[in-house]
């Protein structure tokens, strides 16, 4: 790849008066937003009576940048004049130094002051001279140049660390290179070929700051010292290797700059070196400013608690390490430090005291306890090394983090932290450390909601002893596995037995921690779904609207995605139960709590406008139904794989719906390619794989293939009586489409005998106005009148004012019945 050219835009003559300003870098690299952004505002009406501060981390190219604008825009100037502001004693002298250029008396005249002062005054008449830019370069504390600025037509440019110019001047905050220009900048310093992945690798390491940046260039351009030795050398003797390849364009290397920094520092407040040492061994990315709160956890060094005890000498340490810009601080009361700047304080720290540094930080860590921090100091996990921590209160945290994580969606991430950290807590600390059991649940359940069942089943089949023996069998660990447990036998499809176990559960519960603790009313949840496995929906509907409203009163409160389970659980025992209205009422108002609460793609949500999506397709409401889950289903491919079994699921609600809309040729590749999908997910025996084949088989009875309908539904029910029995509304749903199947075949006698048989076993399951006991029925009286049977028109009487009662007379399912048209069982696949 041949290396880039530098920028060399068209310059300008100089200008009248063309003082002390440095010459231009040849590598100056990008930074056009920046450029312009200035250029602008130094233009502008608004903001052009107002100093302009360029302020950011040392080494981070200030000056290069005020030295490029002064000779790119130098034509735009009579005068410009740059000024070295750091020790604020020589400014007078160095704008005295303008004076003869003003055709005014020098400093050898007049003396320095008066010489400065009539500079000063002519600047502000803008005579002899209006188009001025003045540059006052690394300046510091905005008092020391107050009366020293002038104001008038011209412009005055400052550079700066403090970020105290921002509340005096047009401030222009000044980041890192961006990762393509730090590319195009290493290239064009190393003088040879590099490949991207090398650049990449050396710009990440040094943060993109310019000032590392050049050095390292400088020196392997020097020393052809390859990209991986540098590296290696960044990583082992920082210190040294930031004082090599000092440009000329800086006044100092990057460890001389953060040696004087360091100095004036101890001299200042020494105590902010504390802090900015315990800075050093978090992430680089933003610490959120409220940890450095006083602990007892006898883990922090004592410089530090005494100086977290005293707000005010924490926030004046605070202040002094950002006036000197070794901080860079944030609206959001965050502290952020460069890596390198971390890299050069750890250099500085004795080895034998880096452990002492790096427990002080779990301390500070361990000591977080809302979801918030959580979410904050997520980034500092790994960098931390806290996995290397066998303190109770470190492993305690990350457990916590583990869970929030699992709570707030985010799957991918949990599950991968969880799988580093029990590695590691294994290998320090043994199988049966109580955190790495708790450590191991909580992976098992991001696994399963990852769809892994076939392995969460075996590891928590593994765990249960352990956690029995290690935690005991009443700790609310070993308690709630066993919810776990359940869940693993939902996924495997043995309902009955999952709701045994959920009911034990549930009474170990109880007995052991009361009726009201939030652990408890995830039981009772847990259980409320094996109840609509099992066909018992009014007691799911109990069991939900108990933890639901006992959630709500919670003193200690309960967590919005919590809330939302519980909710969502009611709303589907309600649609369970046939009144499909209510569930879409009860569906609105869990989606619109989910997506204010929580967010538009947190996977309760998903799950929450899925249901809703079922409910309005069985209400009759197909064009809402179709918008809602074309949508849900494209979120859920957006979040997971084609396989994940959310994925599936709203990819089958979605063939269904589209054959409500009369698209059968389209509902048939979807359902179809869904049926597959499911056995690889399931397994080939779970009762949702028959279930959807028979909405496969359904759609080959509309679309004129009644024997292939007749041959897949006989195989689902057979499988489904023989995981379920008979008396399961999966199974009478199968068994009245295969009615269905036998009476397009001209088999009406074996189709009103089976119809007999599910009429009966409906009502006594379900009661006889539900829909499904109403849908059997419809379908019964169409297959008696074809035999003749008189007891059709007898039966029609009943269910035809029945389906204007249950579902109301313009409800499709109503119309259908009214018209003498044939009614259909299709299957939803429940979220488990």
């Amino acid at each position: 790849m041949p290396l880039p050219k530098p920028s060399n835009p068209t310059l300008g003559p100089l200008p009248s008066v063309w003082g002390r300003v440095p010459s231009r870098n040849k590598n100056f690299t990008g930074r056009a937003a920046h450029l312009e952004q200035l250029n602008a505002t130094l233009n502008s009406t608004v903001t052009a009576v107002l100093p302009h501060a360029l302020h950011g981390y040392g080494g981070v190219g200030k000056t290069l940048i005020a030295v490029e604008y002064a000779h790119r825009y130098r034509g735009d100037y009579d005068v410009v004049w740059w000024i070295m502001a750091d020790q604020p004693g020589l400014v007078r002298s160095s704008l005295a130094h303008l004076a003869p250029h003003l055709s005014l008396p020098g400093p050898n005249e007049v003396g320095i002051d008066e010489a400065a002062g009539s500079v000063l005054n002519a600047l502000r008449r803008g005579e002899p001279y209006s188009r001025w830019l003045l540059v006052f370069d690394n300046a510091d504390e905005p008092e020391d140049l107050k009366d020293i600025i002038p104001q008038g037509p011209g412009h005055v440019l400052i550079t700066s660390r403090n970020h105290r110019w921002q509340g005096v001047a047009e401030a222009v905050s000044l980041e890192e290179f961006t990762p393509h220009e730090s590319e195009e900048f290493l290239r064009r310093r190393i003088g040879r070929p590099i490949t991207t992945a090398q650049a990449a690798r050396l710009a990440d390491a040094l943060g993109h700051l310019p000032l590392a940046l050049e050095q390292a260039g400088a020196l392997q351009a020097e020393t052809g010292m390859s990209v991986q030795e540098y590296l290696r050398l960044l990583k082992e003797q920082p210190t040294s290797l930031m004082g090599e390849g000092k440009p000329p364009e800086y006044p100092a290397s990057m460890a001389a700059a953060w040696r004087l920094s360091v100095a004036k520092l101890e001299e200042d407040l020494p105590e902010a070196m504390d802090l900015l040492r315990c800075c050093a061994f978090f992430s680089p990315e933003p610490i959120p400013r409220d940890i450095f709160f006083p602990t007892d956890t006898g883990r922090i060094r004592p410089e530090m608690a005494e100086l977290m005890a005293d707000p005010i000498r924490l926030g004046r340490a605070i202040a002094q390490l950002g006036r000197y810009a070794l901080i860079r601080l944030d609206a959001n009361r965050t502290i952020q430090v460069h890596r390198l700047i971390q890299a050069l304080v750890r250099d500085d720290i004795p080895a034998d005291e880096h452990q002492t540094v790096r427990a002080e930080v779990w301390a500070l860590m361990s000591a977080a306890e809302d979801e918030e921090r959580y979410a904050e100091l997520l980034p500092h996990l790994r960098s931390t090394g806290i996995a290397e921590s066998t303190e109770p209160a470190a492993r305690r945290f990350v457990v916590n983090v583990l869970r929030y994580l699992h709570g707030a969606g985010d799957l991918d991430s949990a599950q991968t932290l969880a799988a580093e950290f029990i590695a590691r807590w294994t290998e320090v600390s043994g199988p049966h450390d109580p955190y790495t059991l708790q450590a191991q649940r909580t992976h098992a359940n991001i696994l399963r909601d990852l769809g892994q069942y076939p392995r969460v089943r075996e590891m928590d089949r593994a765990l249960l002893p352990r956690m029995r023996e290690v935690l005991g069998p009443t700790h609310s660990d070993t308690l709630s596995l066993h919810m776990g447990i359940g869940a693993d036998l939902r996924a495997r499809g043995d309902f009955h037995e999952a709701r045994a176990t959920d009911e034990e559960t549930l009474r170990l519960h109880e007995e052991t921690l009361g009726p009201e603790a939030p652990n408890t009313l995830r039981a009772a949840h847990n259980l409320g779904i094996s109840y609509m496995l099992t066909s018992d929906f009014a007691g799911a509907r109990r069991l939900h609207e108990r933890a639901y409203m006992m959630a709500r009163r919670s003193p200690g409160g309960t967590p919005p995605a919590t809330l939302l389970n519980y909710q969502s659980g009611m709303a589907q025992a309600v649609r369970l139960s046939g009144d499909y209205t209510e569930a879409c009422d009860l569906g609105e108002d869990c989606l619109a709590f989910g997506q204010e609460k929580i967010q538009r793609d947190h996977p309760r949500t998903l799950s929450v406008q899925l249901t809703l999506a079922i409910s309005r397709r069985m209400a009759g409401e197909i064009d809402e139904a179709f918008d809602l889950v074309q949508d849900v289903h494209s979120r859920y491919l957006n979040r997971y794989t084609l396989n994940h079994p959310e994925t599936i699921a709203a990819a089958m609600c979605l063939a269904n719906v589209l054959r409500m809309r009369g698209e059968p040729n389209e509902a048939m590749a979807l359902a179809e390619d869904t049926y597959r999908r499911y056995e690889k997910v399931y397994g080939p025996q779970h009762p949702y794989n028959f279930g959807c084949s028979s909405n496969v088989a359904l759609l080959h009875r509309i679309l004129g293939n009644p024997a292939r309908a007749r041959e897949i539904d006989e195989a689902a029910l057979a499988a489904l009586d023989e995981r379920l029995g008979r008396d399961h509304h999966y199974t009478l749903g199968v068994a009245i489409n295969l009615a269905s199947d036998l009476a397009a075949l001209g088999e009406t006698k074996n189709a009103v005998r089976l119809g007999r048989g599910n009429l009966r076993r409906t009502h006594a399951l379900l009661g006889e106005e539900h829909p499904l006991s109403l849908t059997c029925a419809a379908n019964l009286c169409l297959d008696l009148r074809a035999e003749e049977s008189e007891e059709a028109d007898e039966l029609s009487s009943r269910i035809l004012p029945a389906f204007s009662r249950v579902l109301g007379r313009e409800h499709p399912l109503s119309q259908s019945a009214l018209q003498g048209n044939r009614l259909v069982y299709d299957f939803d696949p429940p979220l488990l």
